[in-house]
C-alpha cells in the first residue's frame, strides 16, 4: 500500500510555475467509463484531476493523452495497476494548492491551516460546490455509469491569478 502524501513536505516540494491563468478539469468515479462527450470537453485544459474510482488503467491512460493528471486511489481502483496511485494527493496551479482525496470522510488535515485553496473529493457521486472557513469544497460528481438519479457531471475550474472560478458541468445520459 503506498504512503499517504506528507503534509509538510507535499505542499512544499511542487513548483510553482510563473503563469497566471489555468483551466483544470475535476473528474471522479469513472468506474471505467470514459464518455467521449466528456473527452471532447476536457481538450485544451492545462490539467486533470481525477478524485479516485477510475475503475481501469485504461481510462488514466486516456486522461493523460489530453493533460497532465493528478489523481488518487478510490475504493474500487483495487487491482495492481492502482497500487502506484496515493490515498491523497497534491496539485498546484499558480498560487493555489489542491489537497486531493477520494473520500471526504477520510480527510484528516485542517486545509485552511495548511494554506490549502481546495479540497476536491469524490465517492459519493454527489456534485457539490462549497466555502468552509474560507476552502472550497468541491465534489465534482461522477462521469461514469449513472448511480441512481444522480446527475452525470465534472467540474471545471478556471484560475486567473488570485481568482479560482469552479463550475459544475452536467451531462445528458
Amino acid at each position: 500500500m503506498p504512503a499517504v502524501v506528507a503534509r509538510s513536505s507535499a505542499l512544499s516540494q511542487e513548483p510553482l510555475t510563473s503563469k497566471r491563468s489555468f483551466r483544470i478539469a475535476i473528474v471522479s468515479d469513472t468506474h471505467g467509463l470514459l464518455r467521449p462527450s466528456v473527452v471532447k470537453q476536457l481538450q485544451g485544459v492545462d490539467h486533470i484531476i481525477h478524485a479516485g474510482d477510475f475503475g481501469t488503467r485504461d481510462v488514466l491512460d486516456e486522461l493523460k493523452a489530453i493533460a497532465p493528471v493528478t489523481g488518487v486511489r478510490g475504493n474500487v481502483d483495487s487491482r495492481d495497476w492502482a497500487d502506484d496511485l496515493p490515498l491523497t494527493n497534491v496539485h498546484r496551479s499558480g498560487d493555489h494548492t489542491f489537497y486531493v482525496i477520494h473520500n471526504l470522510d477520510e480527510l484528516d488535515i485542517d486545509p485552511r491551516a495548511l494554506g490549502i485553496s481546495a479540497v476536491i473529493y469524490g465517492h459519493s457521486h454527489r456534485p457539490s460546490i462549497e466555502t468552509r472557513d474560507s476552502v472550497l469544497f468541491l465534489n465534482p460528481g461522477s462521469i461514469g455509469p449513472r448511480r441512481f438519479e444522480l446527475p452525470i457531471s465534472f467540474a471545471m475550474v478556471a484560475i486567473d491569478g488570485t481568482s479560482v472560478s469552479p463550475r459544475l458541468i452536467e451531462l445528458d445520459a
